[in-house]
């Protein structure tokens, strides 16, 4: 049986009508992670009568020590190579909630996501007892990097992974964390030198969007594109991370430069979007250029630690809150993780038939 919902949402609050939908459908809780456009007071305004059990979350008010500081995102902050984007918090919020609450099986669903066949979250979830984590295929729109959008738009073959658009993990799967990174749900899959055993299921649509609407979204991708593209690689030749030294970065990052300017050549100058497509794929290559091998040797070793490290912190956490999780009678399990945790303060809560 499906847990939870888990939903980090950065857009305007009605983009949480369909998963408040989801959630009264299935049953399961939906937690609403919230920041930006969105708030957890509005969320629970729009859950109000729909039957749903909603807990949201203004994270920007969480506790500053409820989630470690990770080595990876000083790696690149002092590589100037920070990422802007809160998702991973979430995220990781989400899984420390989810162990708080004592949920089993959780799925992680973004706020663009439509779901032609709800129950298919619910079939994921009891796919959990096979493997540690299983994704819809992303249907629709493509769920891919800037790079990749046009690559497939140029004529290239381009696959789609599963990832965090909707996602359903296990017990399991929660020793491991989202890093500060885009591409951070591939990340989250590994498992040392390998994939989580995982499965795919049922289908999801994303909402259209233009990946070639800016450089910026270009330049914030290309790190972890690279990164995670270069680790999976070698997972796909049997090789583990231990192949991933300064010399396989410096081949695989020529690579990349020649394939992003195999793409440029691709580019068809009568299509009216040619000079946008050829802007945002030259922002991509001279971030690529900016990109060391040593870079990618530090990342990856600072992310080994951090995966030590959370789950230490998780653990440790947990431990220390054992006693008042055990208290608090007549409270729900979310009552008594948001009270243990600390969120009351920016939390929001809608019991079940409210």
């Amino acid at each position: 049986m499906l847990d939870a919902i888990l939903v980090p949402i950065a857009h305007d609050t009605t983009e949480l009508t369909k998963a408040i939908g989801f959630a009264a459908r299935l049953g399961c809780v939906l937690v609403a992670l919230c920041s930006q456009r969105a708030s957890a007071a509005e969320a629970i305004r729009l859950a109000k009568g729909s039957g749903a059990e909603l807990v949201a979350i203004d994270i920007d008010g969480m506790p500053a020590d409820l989630l470690p500081a990770f080595a990876t995102t000083d790696v690149l902050r002092e590589a100037g190579f920070a990422y802007p984007k809160d998702t991973s918090a979430k995220r990781n919020l989400g899984l420390v909630f989810a162990r708080f609450a004592g949920w089993e099986r959780v799925v992680f669903l973004d706020d663009d996501i439509h779901l032609p066949d709800p129950d298919d979250l619910e079939r994921a979830a009891q796919l959990l007892g096979h493997y540690e984590a299983v994704g819809l295929e992303i249907g629709d729109f493509p769920d891919n990097s800037v790079v990749c959008h046009a690559h497939r738009e140029t004529g290239g073959t381009q696959t789609t992974f599963i990832g965090g658009g909707a996602l359903a993990v296990g017990r399991e799967s929660m020793s491991s964390f989202f890093p500060k990174i885009y591409n951070e749900d591939w990340f989250f899959l590994l498992k040392g030198d390998r994939l989580r055993p995982s499965a795919m299921i049922g289908t999801a649509e994303q909402k259209f969007y233009d990946p070639f609407a800016t450089e910026e979204r270009a330049r914030t991708e290309e790190f972890g594109d690279c990164l995670a593209e270069g680790v999976f690689w070698l997972l796909d030749q049997d090789e583990g991370l231990a192949r991933a030294t300064a010399a396989y970065w410096r081949e695989f990052l020529g690579h990349r430069r020649r394939f992003i300017g195999e793409i440029i050549g691709r580019v068809d100058r009568a299509n009216v979007r040619a000079a946008r497509i050829t802007g945002v794929l030259e922002a991509a290559r001279r971030e690529c250029e900016r990109i060391t091998p040593s870079l990618c040797v530090d990342y990856l070793t600072a992310w080994q630690e951090d995966r030590q490290r959370w789950r230490e912190h998780v653990e440790t956490m947990y431990l220390e809150h054992a006693d008042g999780l055990s208290r608090h009678p007549g409270s729900t399990r979310v009552e008594k993780a948001l009270s243990e945790l600390g969120l009351m303060e920016c939390a929001e809560y809608l019991r079940r038939g409210e």
